[in-house]
């Protein structure tokens, strides 16, 4: 997993045209964690919720959702979208600390569990991020007079110490790692 982890922030790297694994070194020897979910059946799903909306503050997410039910949804343009399992196959969502390093050209995708009134969820999500001692903000060669920096630079220790400080809430902890150009 963490292969594959490593193959795509480097494909992000690319595709950006950031210098040669600039992107590999910020995640390489990074954090890792895992996350097993179990989602009961509930007979009325329209009155409880798996899992709040929220962003991913890590790098990137890879879900395996283990069977045919559905329950995980984004936000796409203000509308809950539910996102149809396929076997096999992993999603793979964009988290906070890539949206601040890329300054906002790849941003991080607000989502929630949903619960089925027949059958059981499952998935395991594995969340990737640099490593403790790195500092987290938007890249130099991202940053123009045209496109200035968007996010504040910080201590990666320091950014989740203050992400698990606060509630699970949309996407509000981003917005407070957020600097505000004048008008």
């Amino acid at each position: 997993m963490k292969n594959l982890a490593m193959v795509i922030v480097d494909h992000i790297g690319k595709a950006l045209k950031m210098k040669e694994m600039k992107m590999t070194e910020l995640f390489e020897d990074g954090l890792q964690m895992m996350r097993m979910n179990y989602y009961p059946p509930c007979p009325q799903p329209e009155k409880v919720i798996g899992l709040k909306n929220h962003s991913d503050p890590q790098g990137i997410t890879l879900l395996l959702q283990l069977n045919d039910v559905e329950g995980l949804q984004i936000k796409k343009d203000g509308i809950w979208v539910s996102v149809k399992p396929l076997p096999n196959a992993f999603i793979v969502n964009i988290g906070d600390i890539i949206e601040i390093i890329t300054n906002g050209i790849y941003r991080s995708i607000e989502h929630r569990a949903k619960v089925s009134s027949e059958k059981e969820r499952l998935s395991i999500a594995t969340f990737y991020s640099p490593k403790q001692d790195n500092i987290v903000g938007p890249i130099e060669s991202l940053i123009t007079e045209q496109n200035p920096p968007r996010f504040k630079k910080i201590g990666v220790e320091e950014y989740f110490k203050n992400f698990f400080a606060r509630k699970l809430e949309g996407k509000s902890f981003i917005d407070l790692m957020r600097i505000e150009h004048g008008n």
